[in-house]
Parts: C-alpha cells; sequence; structure tokens
C-alpha cells in the first residue's frame, strides 16, 4: 500500500485541508495548535472544537471595544499572555516572561502590530488581523546594554508614529514596560493609563469559542491527571517513584495533547504537604500517605485548567481526621459553588462563604476564588479576613470563569487536603467545567 508523502503532513490524514478548529490540516505550518492525539479523543468525548479564527475576532474586537470606551489612543502590551490573548500567536512564551522582546500596540481603529524577534516576525501572519510585524521592542539590559535608553526611544517614536495615524489623543494604555520604554512613552507626550485593567477586564469574559477551547483543554488535562494518578498508583511504594516522577507524568501528557507549560511545581506528599507551598522534588513517595496537588496547568489552545485534587494511596484506609479534612474540603468548594450566578456582586460571595473550621483557618488558601482564562486572571475573590474594601466591587457575569478553591491542613500537620474546581458563570447560574472525581478512600466511601 503507498503511503503518500502529503498525507503524512497532515495533522489528521482523515481530514480534508481545513481542520474543525478553522485552522490548516497541515503539520508543517506556523501556529501552535493540538494534535492528532487530542483531536482524536476530543471527537470520541463528543466535544465541539472552538473555531479559532471566531475566537481571535471575538478577542480583538472585545480589547479594541475597551480601548475605545475608555478614550483610549490604544493599548501597548508587553505581558506574553496579553500578546497571546490579542494575536494567539507565541513565540518562546516562558523566555519572554523574563526577557520581554515582544510588544503589540493595538490602537483605537482597531489597527494592530507586533513587534517580535528579529528573526520571527513570520510567527503571527497566520492571523489577517495583525496587520504589520516589527522588531525592537527588546529593552531589556541584556539584550541592548548601555543603549537600551536610545533603542527606547527608537520604540517610542515609532508607537507615536502609528497613534498619530489610528488614534486619537495622547491617552495609551499600557500594561507591563520596562523603565527606558516607560520614559521613552512619558517624553514623547503619552499619558501612560494602566493597561493591565484594560486586559484583565477584557479576558475576564470568554466568548463562545474560548468556552469551546476551555472544555478541550480541561478533557486534555483531566487525561493528563488520569495518566499521573495511575502511574502514582502503580508505582509509590517501590522504593524509588519520586515526586518529581509523578510530576513528569502531568508534563509528558500535557505536551502531547498540544500544551504549553505548567506554572508551578505543586505536587507534594505526605508531610510535605503541610504547609502547602512546598513544590515538588526528590522525595521517595511512600504507601499510606497523601498526595495533593494543583495542575497550574497551560493547555491546549493556550488555556488554562487549574484543577486541584488530593489523592490517597493505600493499601490501608486513611485515618478519620484525613476523612473529615477531605470531606470538610468538598463542603467547602461545594457550598461556595451555589452562590455563583449572574449579578452576584463579588463582596457578596466574600461575605456569604462558607466557613472553615477554627483549626483550619491559619493555613486557608491565599483566595476564594479566582478568575481564569489564559492563566490565573482577574477578579480575585477574597477571604473576609484579606478582603480591601472597594478593590473588587464588580458584578459576575455570563461568561466569566472561577476557579473555587480550598485548603485544608492544621499548622504542624502531617498533611494537607488541596481542591479546586474550574467553574463557568452560565445565563442563569454556573456550570461546574471540572469532573475528575473526588478520592473515594479520602471521601470515606
Amino acid at each position: 500500500m503507498n503511503r503518500h508523502y502529503r498525507n503524512g503532513r497532515k495533522i489528521d490524514p482523515a481530514q480534508g485541508s481545513m481542520l474543525a478548529d478553522g485552522t490548516p490540516n497541515e503539520g508543517d505550518r506556523i501556529e501552535i495548535g493540538p494534535p492528532h492525539l487530542a483531536l482524536n479523543e476530543w471527537k470520541v468525548a463528543g466535544l465541539t472544537l472552538p473555531n479559532l479564527p471566531e475566537m481571535r475576532a471575538y478577542r480583538w474586537r472585545r480589547l479594541t471595544q475597551h480601548i475605545v470606551d475608555r478614550g483610549y489612543a490604544g493599548l501597548l502590551m508587553f505581558d506574553p499572555l496579553n500578546i497571546r490573548y490579542a494575536t494567539d500567536s507565541t513565540n518562546m512564551q516562558l523566555w519572554n516572561t523574563h526577557n520581554p522582546f515582544r510588544a503589540v500596540l493595538l490602537c483605537a481603529d482597531g489597527y494592530m502590530v507586533i513587534w517580535d524577534y528579529k528573526n520571527s516576525p513570520f510567527l503571527s501572519t497566520f492571523n489577517p488581523l495583525v496587520r504589520e510585524q516589527r522588531a525592537g521592542a527588546d529593552l531589556f539590559y541584556f539584550d541592548r546594554g548601555d543603549k537600551t535608553r536610545q533603542q527606547a526611544d527608537v520604540f517610542a517614536a515609532e508607537v507615536q508614529d502609528l497613534l498619530e495615524k489610528h488614534g486619537e489623543g495622547r491617552r495609551l494604555g499600557v500594561d507591563k514596560v520596562m523603565l527606558h520604554g516607560l520614559r521613552a512613552l512619558e517624553a514623547q507626550g503619552f499619558e501612560v493609563m494602566d493597561g493591565e485593567e484594560v486586559t484583565e477586564k477584557s479576558r475576564a469574559v470568554k466568548g463562545p469559542d474560548e468556552i469551546r477551547a476551555m472544555r478541550c483543554a480541561n478533557h486534555a488535562c483531566e487525561t493528563a491527571i488520569r495518566e499521573m494518578e495511575d502511574f502514582a498508583r502503580k508505582n509509590v511504594g517501590d522504593g524509588k517513584t519520586t515526586e518529581d516522577d509523578i510530576w513528569a507524568i502531568l508534563h509528558a501528557e500535557n505536551i502531547k495533547r498540544g500544551g504549553e507549560w505548567i506554572e508551578t511545581r505543586l505536587l507534594a506528599s505526605g508531610p510535605r504537604s503541610n504547609p502547602w507551598f512546598q513544590e515538588c522534588g526528590p522525595r521517595i513517595t511512600q504507601k499510606n500517605e497523601i498526595i495533593s496537588f494543583d495542575t497550574d496547568l497551560v493547555g491546549s489552545y493556550g488555556i488554562c485548567i487549574d484543577i486541584s485534587r488530593s489523592w490517597w494511596i493505600g493499601p490501608d484506609k486513611p485515618r478519620p481526621d484525613m476523612i473529615y479534612a477531605m470531606q470538610h474540603a468538598v463542603e467547602h468548594i461545594q457550598t461556595n459553588m451555589e452562590m455563583l450566578k449572574p449579578g452576584v456582586m463579588i463582596p457578596e460571595l466574600t461575605a456569604g462563604t462558607h466557613v472553615l473550621d477554627d483549626k483550619y483557618q491559619a493555613q486557608k488558601y491565599g483566595c476564594l476564588m479566582h478568575g481564569v482564562g489564559l492563566c490565573d486572571e482577574w477578579p480575585l475573590v477574597a477571604y473576609p479576613d484579606k478582603a480591601v474594601p472597594g478593590a473588587y466591587d464588580y458584578p459576575l457575569v455570563p461568561g466569566m470563569v472561577l476557579c473555587v478553591e480550598a485548603l485544608v491542613g492544621e499548622v504542624g500537620g502531617d498533611f494537607s487536603i488541596k481542591l479546586e474546581d474550574q467553574v463557568l458563570i452560565t445565563d442563569s447560574g454556573y456550570e461546574n467545567l471540572t469532573t475528575y472525581p473526588f478520592d473515594s478512600d479520602l471521601m470515606g466511601e
């Protein structure tokens, strides 16, 4: 049987020239995307793929409208996640977080320009909404040395020229800019406004295709979690399997499904799970202990899936105090979830929270809930003792997605229970997107 080269290059040889998500069925294409493994799993699960051109257009319209509503001439973005939101293009994302070489200017009339790494302007040409590709936004010392200020002046002059043609006024939203960049923009006469407020508010409400993308990413993440759990239950207690070994399974399975990275290393076993926020390491895992983790995973389509679970690895049964803590944590997130519906003010969620037992208060999580999209996002819902009046006086609206959190563990204890579900605000209430089950032994079943 002949195997044609044209079929070998396709992401899914069973499809035509375009995938169902509106992107080319071409293994050599520029933009990253899910491979055949993920596409097949989503098909079996009955999931509808997002239409990526429509998703990109939705984000572009939403950002542009936010600029216009504030009377800004434009929005200048350096944050890699904001650039991903505006353009759906990526370039060495983690390296870019500490070596900011990319920038995007979205003008009030919708004209969008990207400054990219000098050798890779082609990385955003798949998106016709990006009208120009340039270079020269690398305003960090490693790359420019003692001439950084001069390059900042060149860059700011380009921004000035673009906004004279495509924006009105001198108010410019900027998210995260290097010091010389800020000074150069102000020297051009711009009134620099809080661009991060613009992007966070824009990203908070997801469009239909973003929600479809999130459902796909969630399925991929939960499939990866299942592989990690199966590995843990098979290998923990063999005298050599470490926390790192277990965490590596989640990384590998995420990448296999077109995922991108994991923001943290939050997996800990036994006594290392208390206090929480110890990151996974070389500890040899043991039977009859708890393993707790938080995915913080940037997955398929660049969507963050933020799920937390705690597992008991037997063969013995968990102690009664462990079962109680688990049940209490489940009650916490499920009770708080019931408050979620359109129109509820964020301070109302704080005031109405399920109250953890006194013995768990000192080590409770840093927030009740937080938004999620391309990463952890606005808004944050604080516990009553951490809430700042006036910081989040906004209502929930359909299309928001919130992660509902619980961390239950006593000071000086030998375990922590960590639970987190990802929840969509709908027209009438909420939908819990997370389907991964709670550990039956810890639930006392």
